[in-house]
């Protein structure tokens, strides 16, 4: 059996000597290196922003988003939307696992796991797309992917449906970073938080603020802010556009009597929300950039342009713990799980 490298770089054919995920194409081929593991793929949660990207291309049509992601898989070798950048990640059960991982591993042939690491990086086979749930972002296949000895999981838990789990799962590094980076006495800004992402910040924002601290949900539909109203996830709610800098500016302006965010959570899956971000943070603020239709060059440029000395933390989906801490949020707030559940599962 050949031996392979942590980090996947023995699957890289185009450009040699990248990694996988800055890599065009890389190897799907099923056989195992040493240092793998084999997953016998159940469903694809694709990344919200590649998504959107990909159902707008075709123009909704179901057989059309199939094709679109088939040709994505037999150009790169991984699910890596061409536009976007971004992948997903997948729930699967373990198949196989290569030697070199015996005692390197608590993982066994059988285990049902969601990998934490994304589809742009994954090497994966669809053999068959049996169903595209548009909606929510999952799709089902039958085909196969790869996990490199580097690659972060979690295996499913038996008190959390598959489907709610993958749910969680595929945006577990932002409450995870919010309860990271949020404390007492904080006002935080969520833009997007009436997404499946945004939920869950809101969530873990609130219990880290405090009874001195505030919570901002920012959302586009009056549809959308009423279900997470009925929550009671944020102190104040926003009917904003996302990508209207001087209404955002303004709106936030009001209920924080021109204080403005100490903490603003983007999480927004179209492009064109760096500048609101970045005018409703104080000056001396953090924004995390959860969001993969952020352009860096326009939140950088951005900020210079309106003399904002803003820390800004790009959108790294992996904290530790975050698994764990995603999904003990489903087993805390059983009215946030039912609407998971309703929405995204």
């Amino acid at each position: 059996m050949k031996k392979g490298c942590p980090y996947g770089t023995h699957r890289v054919i185009e450009p040699k000597g990248k990694l996988p995920q800055p890599a065009t194409k890389i190897d799907n081929n099923m056989e195992i290196y040493d240092n793998e593991i084999l997953i016998d793929v159940k469903t694809l949660n694709i990344d919200s922003a590649s998504f959107t990207q990909i159902k707008n291309e075709a123009n909704g049509d179901i057989e059309k988003i199939k094709e679109i992601m088939l040709r994505i898989v037999s150009e790169r070798g991984k699910h890596q939307n061409p536009v976007t950048g971004s992948g997903g990640m997948l729930i699967g059960t373990i198949e196989k696992i290569g030697p070199a991982l015996e005692g390197k591993t608590d993982l066994k042939v059988g285990d049902k796991i969601a990998t934490l690491v994304s589809l742009s990086l994954t090497p994966l086979r669809i053999d068959e797309i049996l169903e595209v749930r548009k909606d929510i972002d999952q799709v089902d296949i039958k085909g196969k992917a790869i996990l490199f000895e580097s690659g972060i999981y979690a295996v499913i838990p038996n008190d959390i449906p598959e489907n709610l789990a993958l749910s969680v799962l595929d945006v577990a590094g932002a409450p995870a970073q919010t309860a990271k980076l949020v404390g007492p006495g904080d006002t935080v800004l969520v833009i997007g938080g009436t997404g499946k992402s945004g939920m869950l910040c809101l969530y873990e924002a609130k219990k880290r603020v405090g009874v001195t601290g505030k919570v901002i949900c920012l959302g586009h539909s009056e549809k959308s802010l009423e279900r997470v109203k009925k929550v009671n996830l944020a102190d104040v709610y926003i009917k904003a556009d996302a990508t209207n800098a001087v209404e955002v500016l303004k709106k936030v302006e009001e209920v924080t009597d021109g204080k403005m965010a100490d903490i603003t959570i983007n999480n927004v899956n179209i492009q064109n929300t760096e500048m609101s971000s970045i005018l409703a943070t104080k000056d001396d603020g953090l924004i995390y950039f959860f969001s993969m239709a952020t352009s860096f060059t326009k939140a950088a440029l951005g900020a210079e342009g309106v003399g904002r000395d803003t820390t800004m933390i790009i959108g790294n989906g992996y904290t530790k713990g975050h698994a764990e801490i995603a999904l003990q949020i489903m087993r805390e707030s059983e009215e946030l799980r039912k609407l998971y559940e309703e929405l995204y599962a």
